[in-house]
């Protein structure tokens, strides 16, 4: 069983945030160290129960991600060892393989969500209204079911304990301004496009993802936080893929099945995973990691 990181104690580093599932470092002034660890967050809310193995398997699918996608947009990954801006071996050991080093940059405060087919949120939104997000669509889309071209809805970025909103276009815009908005737009839906059609070939059905953008000193829109993971997309397995139904995951919609089953409210604190829960949940991040790299 992999090793259990359920939060990081760097004492050679000042922390500048702990998030849902990342604790992040200053480097200096132009860097940061960012260290993934195995909590879960559901419904917005950390769970007490570490997903063993979760953060280093994120890490990974990032970095690969973020390696195919370079030439679409560049990423916040530095040139820079981790032994270089963490030079005690004992902690460098407890976090190497779920921690990278990256350039600080401007976070933009929207999560560019695209979505490639019909489920959750927006299937429960489309039933009632025919919309997702406000985007009418066409009429008699079942469940599951592929959309004619991916569409792009943007939320807000919650704190950590609370929700997620769906704002629309123009909200964006209002946010980020319009031409910050449209250029990530295009950037987000690209980015899926050739992750879906990659993933596609190795098995896996990329149903939506959500991204996140930032911007450097010559206001260069790059991709930062984590890409294309089963934290951040809900992936289908193909063979098991039948429009009218939710198929089954890889991601962590078996985790969301769980607690849907037990009633909670969805507010703080969050019930604990049984064992077999938090391994097995493991094991299909695992196999989405192996199915994309190898």
């Amino acid at each position: 069983m992999p090793d259990v990181l359920f939060e990081s104690n760097l004492q050679s580093l000042p922390l500048l945030h702990r998030g849902k599932v990342r604790d992040i470092y200053a480097v200096g002034d132009a860097h940061m160290l960012i260290v993934t660890t195995d909590r879960l967050s559901a419904f917005d809310v950390v769970l007490p129960t570490p997903i063993p193995g979760k953060g280093a398997v994120l890490t990974a699918l990032s970095n690969f991600w973020f390696g195919r996608t370079r030439h679409i947009l560049p990423n916040h990954l530095a040139d820079r060892p981790l032994a270089e801006v963490l030079p005690d071996a004992a902690e460098r050991r407890a976090i190497e393989d779920r921690a990278v080093v990256v350039r600080k940059l401007k976070a933009l405060p929207v999560e560019a969500i695209v979505r490639g087919y019909l489920v959750g949120s927006g299937w429960k939104e489309y039933r009632q209204a025919g919309t997702v997000c406000g985007i009418r669509l066409p009429a008699g889309l079942r469940e599951a079911d592929r959309l004619p071209e991916p569409i792009f809805t943007p939320s807000t970025k919650a704190a950590v304990g609370e929700h997620d909103q769906n704002i629309s276009f123009a909200t964006a815009g209002e946010l980020l301004g319009a031409d910050i908005a449209e250029r990530v737009r295009t950037a987000a839906v690209t980015l899926y496009k050739e992750a879906a059609d990659y993933a596609l070939k190795r098995g896996i059905i990329i149903a939506d993802t959500k991204f996140e953008f930032g911007l450097d000193s010559d206001g260069r829109l790059t991709l930062i936080d984590e890409a294309l993971t089963p934290d951040s997309s809900r992936f289908w397995p193909v063979d098991q893929y039948r429009p009218g139904a939710n198929p089954p995951s890889f991601d962590k919609q078996y985790v969301r099945d769980y607690l849907e089953s037990l009633g909670w409210n969805k507010k703080p604190p969050a019930p604990a995973l049984p064992p077999e829960v938090a391994a097995k949940t493991a094991e299909k991040y695992r196999e989405a990691l192996v199915r994309l790299t190898r």
